[in-house]
């Protein structure tokens, strides 16, 4: 289910730079890059060296700093961090827009969180039990908790003692009034990227595209389990857990949808292994066909893989709006379905009467998947063939994509042919998770795969979803509404 097809959601984007005089101008930019990652809010926080200013909205980058509302004006400052936001923890409301500003006995400090806490609701727990206030229903306020405990501030490292006590995937930006400070989890789940703009200022993002919208140069990744300091003295670095203690888990997921096409994570281009990972299919379920089209974006690099592996002439069989954001990120299933009609339109002559290999990156529920399909045999194809370029998905992520409840996921419990039925196709196939696997550049098992084979390498306690603050809330009062 690749963007215009919307059935699974995603997360945030993150972007920071320091000591530049159009820091908050390129941080713009940088979010403007990521806005595929989260386009339900967006925000901005700066300083100027000793105080903080902060501003978010609902919405896009464009629309929350539209021309005229005077906010990047207000923000003018050489140090800079930016979020775009999609909710997996806490709804999509202002108060959880980031970044998260606040005040506690060190100062000031703007947080901005891509990722999900596993253990979140327990924290809050414990903090409302000593009287700690919450103003929003993201996990994310949780860390700003943590940072102002007074037995955590007295620690040598207060910040990485605090990141010890995140259970979860995180990637994470504080920007404190003299500097960024860049974390990622001990498992690397989520991706975070090191650059620097021709002038010698430092920039991190979450992805490599970001850094490219601003000319600066790639450096390295952040580690897993370190934390990167941007400051008066340029980058320098410490880890809060041991290097090498834990195998990686990157989330392949990246690679299969969320990643733009230009950027480089874990390794490796984003379009590359896609189309790796498009050939690998063609190798795995070859069909006798006339086309391959793609659903675009994201299944658009697997596909010209399956179609360079097979034979098969690649085409444009569906033609994207640049007008409508990507469906996958609307929050209500009413509203995704409208907007994949708007996003996604079929060109007939390159269907009607044709043998139709359609490759997409992913099937969650299924349903606007097969409205598709419905459209384009509509527009006259003779068989339609679909292909998917990750494994059947039968499990929830709890480390940061909001896919369904288990038992919304189309391939839970649902044989080949029965998902070939609920789909209206003439045949379907999957690429197998070994094949997916062998395409990337690293190990087998430094990535997380639990949304295809239930193996979690961060086991899971007590199940979370996207409301749970909410309905923490919720059960803080009895049906009259009174404590």
């Amino acid at each position: 289910m690749s963007e215009p097809i919307g059935e699974k959601k995603e997360y945030c984007g993150l972007f920071g730079i320091y000591g530049d005089s159009q820091a908050v101008e390129k941080t713009y930019f940088g979010l403007h890059a990521l806005q595929h990652r989260g386009q339900e809010s967006a925000g901005i926080a700066s300083s100027d060296g000793e105080d903080l200013r902060c501003y978010t909205g609902m919405g896009t980058v464009r629309r929350v700093f539209r021309t005229g509302s005077g906010a990047m004006t207000k923000l003018k400052n050489p140090i800079a961090v930016g979020h775009v936001r999609y909710s997996t923890t806490g709804a999509s409301r202002a108060c959880n827009s980031q970044p998260l500003m606040c005040e506690y006995s060190r100062g000031q400090v703007a947080v901005a969180h891509n990722g999900n806490l596993i253990n979140a609701g327990l924290l809050r727990d414990e903090y409302e039990a000593y009287g700690s206030i919450f103003k929003s229903t993201s996990d994310t306020e949780i860390i700003t908790h943590l940072l102002a405990k007074p037995t955590h501030v007295a620690k040598p490292d207060p910040l990485g003692h605090v990141l010890n006590h995140l259970q979860g995937a995180y990637s994470l930006l504080f920007l404190f009034a003299d500097r960024i400070e860049a974390a990622r989890d001990p498992y690397g789940i989520r991706p975070l990227v090191i650059g620097q703009t021709d002038a010698g200022a430092p920039v991190v993002a979450s992805e490599t595209c970001a850094l490219d919208a601003i000319d600066a140069e790639f450096i390295r990744e952040v580690e897993p389990g370190e934390i990167v300091t941007l400051g008066r003295k340029g980058i320098s670095s410490r880890f809060f857990v041991t290097p090498g203690t834990i195998t990686p888990a990157h989330c392949i997921f990246e690679h299969i949808y969320f990643a733009k096409q230009n950027s480089h994570i874990f390794g490796e281009n984003v379009h590359e292994l896609r189309k790796k990972v498009g050939r690998q299919l063609a190798r795995e379920h070859l069909v006798e066909a006339d086309v391959v089209i793609p659903v675009p974006d994201s299944g658009t690099s697997a596909a010209i893989g399956y179609a360079e592996e097979s034979g098969i002439p690649f085409d444009m069989g569906l033609v994207r709006s640049h007008y409508v954001g990507r469906t996958f990120i609307s929050p209500e299933q009413r509203v995704r379905e409208l907007e994949v009609k708007l996003k996604l339109a079929v060109i007939p002559d390159t269907v009607r009467g044709k043998r139709v290999v359609v490759v997409d990156d992913s099937i969650v529920r299924g349903t606007t998947t097969r409205g598709k399909i419905r459209a384009i045999r509509k527009a006259g194809a003779r068989e339609i063939h679909m292909r998917v370029s990750c494994p059947p998905i039968r499990f929830p992520c709890f480390y940061g994509v909001d896919f369904p409840t288990k038992d919304e996921l189309l391939a839970n419990e649902r044989t080949l042919r029965e998902i070939r039925e609920f789909l209206e196709v003439d045949s379907v196939g999957y690429v197998s998770l070994e094949g997916m696997l062998a395409c990337a550049a690293l190990p087998a098992d430094h990535y997380c795969t639990a949304c295809w084979s239930g193996q979690y390498r961060i086991p899971v306690v007590n199940v979370v979803n996207k409301f749970i603050m909410e309905h923490h809330q919720m059960t803080m009062f009895d049906d009259d509404g009174e404590d």
